[in-house]
């Protein structure tokens, strides 16, 4: 006897999805503060507003990050032109962290190790080091990349002139 079944066996890999366990704001009661820098949680989202009911001190996911010394953003940058304008590159560079630290209290540099013809940096987020990136490439001109990690939880840019 041949019995057919109508259920169909399908072999297929199953992806695990990665948390980020920097992210992970679900817990937070709505008015919580950083202790490191005084960035506060509330409506879902980290900002830079005083509050003055505090239900819970905490860390922000920015500070874990940098006290864990686990970058989400790698800059690197290179060439003659670079070492030419190593102080206005470095301006510029601050600048964008300050427009951008203004409105996303999670986005900041963590690291900035300047050699003759290359510099490294590190950031907390993701946006910050494509925003630098962009930056550079739109008053400097020259060669800009950028690939992002697994799962775009991570970022690489590359500028060199």
């Amino acid at each position: 006897m041949n019995i057919k079944s109508s259920h169909k066996r399908i072999d297929r890999l199953i992806k695990e999805r990665r948390k980020d366990v920097y992210l992970g704001t679900s817990t937070l009661p709505a008015e919580s503060i950083c202790i490191d820098c005084g960035a506060t949680f509330n409506n879902g989202r980290w900002t830079w507003k005083e509050t003055t009911n505090v239900i819970k001190k905490t860390v922000c996911p920015a500070c874990k990050r940098i006290s864990d010394n686990y970058p989400a953003g790698f800059i690197e940058l290179k060439g003659r032109f670079f070492s030419d304008h190593e102080e206005e590159i470095a301006n510029l560079i601050m600048n964008t962290e300050k427009l951008e630290k203004k409105d996303r209290p999670l986005e900041r540099i963590m690291e900035m190790k300047f050699n003759k013809n290359h510099a490294t940096l590190t950031t907390t987020g993701i946006h910050i080091a494509r925003r630098i990136g962009e930056a550079l490439a739109r008053s400097y001109q020259g060669n800009f990349t950028f690939q992002y990690g697994e799962g775009e939880k991570s970022i690489r840019v590359y500028w060199e002139r």
